[in-house]
């Protein structure tokens, strides 16, 4: 077996041992659901008559939920990583034949899988408010697409900041930014509705091209220049991550 096979088969590892987690502790997944869902109701029921779109309130605010949606599941995973770290998990797998980088691939995948999941949830019950794009096969592999690259970026800056952190409940802290900056963004406004720096501030940040993409690819009107945006702020995103948990990691452990 050499060493990219091994390094698999120990993040396969590592990856079971997290979905255990999570099935011993279901909330972790009903956190992530829970609060886009309520977000979903309160925006289209009570606040979206207030706003001109130009559209179905539920098709323009669909979009940002999906990308909010991966925000808010993200404590578990820094939580976890900085238990791992913590409490001492990684230095027992010192002394064993397992590749210490496998717990960071694991913590990345499981966020990725648990997430998309309540996304899926996410969206059935935006179609059970009338939620109805106008994507077609392509423009759906696109859309899939965006919110993937999203979820790998945001699962490995999550990771990085489990591993910053000093403590669990730290660790949960700095993921908070992540779950807020959607609502500065055009999720459920459009960005030029917004006041003075505010709306310079929302059109600049990445949440906003991620979101107008995803947005693009559902209504059917995708945007070249939106969508490279997007995916640039995507790779950008994953890049420091990455580089930022492997050095917390070579550090610490």
């Amino acid at each position: 077996m050499n060493a990219v096979t091994a390094s698999l088969a120990d993040s396969a590892t590592m990856m079971r041992r997290n979905f255990r987690h999570t099935r011993r502790n279901p909330l972790t997944l009903l956190n992530a659901v829970i609060m886009p869902i309520f977000v979903l109701f309160l925006m289209v029921y009570v606040l979206g008559g207030g706003f001109s779109v130009g559209t179905d309130y539920v098709d323009y605010a669909t979009p940002g939920l999906i990308i909010m949606t991966v925000g808010y599941g993200i404590g578990p995973t820094a939580t976890g990583v900085n238990s791992d770290m913590t409490t001492g998990f990684i230095n027992r797998l010192r002394v064993m034949d397992v590749s210490r980088a496998a717990v960071l691939n694991a913590h990345v995948i499981a966020t990725m899988l648990r997430t998309l999941v309540a996304i899926a949830l996410v969206v059935g019950v935006s179609f059970l408010l009338g939620f109805s794009p106008s994507a077609d096969f392509p423009e759906w592999l696109g859309a899939i697409g965006v919110v993937v690259l999203t979820t790998l970026a945001i699962s490995w800056l999550t990771v990085a900041a489990g591993l910053a952190a000093k403590s669990p409940e730290g660790a949960g802290i700095l993921g908070v930014p992540l779950m807020l900056l959607p609502f500065l963004s055009s999720a459920f406004v459009p960005a030029d509705k917004m006041g003075p720096g505010v709306r310079e501030f929302a059109e600049y940040q990445p949440f906003t091209p991620i979101i107008e993409a995803l947005r693009g690819f559902l209504n059917g009107t995708p945007s070249t220049g939106t969508t490279v945006t997007a995916i640039a702020w995507c790779v950008g995103l994953t890049l420091i991550g990455y580089l930022w948990a492997r050095a917390s990691f070579t550090k610490r452990a």
